[in-house]
């Protein structure tokens, strides 16, 4: 390693790294998909079942990363383990998957969400409302994607001044939409609505448990391809119906991740590392789930169900607190949305440098500036990527693309931990995941089962990602011959 160039600055500590996971967490997401997934599951305890789900699977990936992240420490984090557990095609293929859909696709749908919730404010600002439109779909440039471009420019501008500048303007925005969740909380010990408590619970919540028995025919498992009984089709229906709707509740609390590929910044990153995951998604996974009792003692299921554009948080303000309230849980929104891009942003940069590093992607991506110690022309290939998904589609197609590819990455990832604790027995482990193999190996299963459903009941959006995972295959190769037939494995 070459110790006159550039270097990463150690300037985030754990309260920067933990804002980093809950901040990229706390997006949009929560605010809104629980109206879908109640369309889906049309019951108040699936409801809470499938956000249930998702903090079990995201906790035991928590547990599980912590190993990896203190065992490598280093800029890209997710794309090391894959290159150094797997080898570096499943590196390549994760960075390459992370560049075109998974980080850039998320940004430009948070990112656009900021948009919509915008027009909250400005109606002028608005997915309808056109500067140039292409044909009759949703590809073109409306005021609600422009608005998001903007964003997204000021946001990668300042996150080249350097990580300091990056994450003060994280800890400020994390703060206010933790703040922001407990306000919605706190709806719910004051603003109770006693028919919504009457319809969604009942007499010794007799009725949140309505349509949810095991022998309810879910209307997902009417003519499905799973064989068998009425009894263990209406089971697999409901386990199905469930694993349907993760891609909700997943993308809500996806990118916990991210504080991974900015190891290289984080001072003492064998312990911050591991505790900044535990922390950061155990305390957003508990505020999702008290969201969603708020929604449900808020409002009957039926009005979660059909929220005017699927803003649940916002009925349920309105409700409470009338229009004023309607206008803050926006203006919630908004600081929320922003705090997850600038997060995004920071972040991904790190994998496309560190990729750089091993000769698999653009040779100028993985410099890092002498004024400010950060991968600058990183962040700006990722905004110009970024700018063209913000053109490309609405907020529920990005969403949809974007977590099938998550979750084949984090089953890989996983897998990639048995394989470091066989190849590499006595690598030093300053953490090692709790539950092991037991657990791992848990969400091993759960995941795989959410991606066959999701392959199956969602084929418009999970088989072109898939497609475009294994497209990575000869571009891989193509990357390679001309880094000369090797890859560089660098110290990032």
């Amino acid at each position: 390693m070459d110790t006159s160039a550039p270097q990463f600055v150690r300037g985030m500590g754990l309260f920067s790294a933990t804002a980093i996971v809950m901040g990229s967490m706390i997006g949009s997401g929560i605010f809104i998909v629980s109206a879908d997934m109640s369309r889906t599951l049309g019951s108040p305890a699936l409801l809470i079942a499938a956000w249930l789900v998702t903090a079990a699977m995201t906790i035991i990936g928590a547990l599980s990363y912590g190993e990896l992240a203190a065992m490598m420490p280093k800029a890209g984090g997710q794309y090391v383990y894959l290159r150094e557990s797997l080898g570096p095609l499943w590196g390549f293929l994760y960075g390459w998957t992370l560049f075109l859909v998974i980080q850039t696709g998320t940004i430009a749908a948070v990112g656009v969400a900021f948009g919509k919730f915008l027009g909250v404010f400005f109606p002028g600002v608005s997915q309808t409302r056109w500067i140039w439109h292409l044909g009759s779909g949703n590809v073109g440039l409306n005021t609600a994607n422009l608005t998001a471009i903007v964003m997204i420019t000021l946001l990668t501008l300042l996150n080249t001044f350097g990580v300091k500048l990056g994450a003060a303007v994280q800890n400020i925005f994390t703060s206010a939409k933790v703040l922001a969740l407990l306000a919605v909380v706190g709806v719910g010990f004051v603003a109770k609505n006693a028919a919504a408590m009457a319809t969604n619970f009942g007499a010794g919540w007799h009725n949140f448990w309505v349509g949810a028995g095991l022998g309810t025919m879910h209307s997902i498992a009417v003519g499905s391809f799973w064989p068998g009984t009425h009894d263990a089709v209406a089971i697999v229906g409901a386990l199905t119906a469930v694993a349907v709707v993760q891609v909700g509740s997943l993308f809500s609390s996806d990118s916990w991740n991210n504080v991974t590929f900015t190891a290289g910044e984080i001072e003492n990153p064998k312990r911050n590392l591991p505790l900044s995951l535990v922390l950061g998604t155990g305390v957003v996974l508990l505020l999702y789930i008290a969201c969603n009792f708020v929604y449900l003692s808020v409002l009957p299921l039926a009005a979660i169900q059909n929220a005017p554009q699927d803003r649940v948080a916002t009925a349920v303000m309105e409700a409470a607190f009338g229009g004023i309230g309607a206008k803050l849980m926006a203006g919630a929104i908004l600081i929320s949305t922003f705090g997850c891009v600038n997060g995004l942003v920071l972040a991904g940069a790190r994998v496309y440098y560190a990729m750089s590093k091993d000769g698999l992607f653009f040779k100028g991506v993985g410099k890092l500036s002498e004024k400010s110690g950060v991968p600058v022309n990183s962040l700006w290939v990722q905004w110009g990527w970024t700018c063209l998904l913000c053109l490309s589609g609405s907020y529920g197609q990005l969403l949809d693309y974007v977590i099938f590819a998550v979750l084949i990455f984090y089953i890989l990832t996983i897998v990639g931990l048995f394989v470091l604790r066989r190849t590499q027995p006595d690598a030093p482990r300053p953490y090692k995941a709790i539950g092991y193999p037991v657990l791992p190996a848990l969400y091993i299963v759960m995941a795989t089962w959410v991606s066959v459903v999701l392959l199956r009941y969602k084929p418009q959006y999970t088989w072109p990602g898939l497609i475009l995972v294994l497209l990575g295959v000869p571009v891989y190769l193509v990357w390679r011959r001309s880094s000369g037939g090797n890859v560089t494995v660098d110290e990032v």
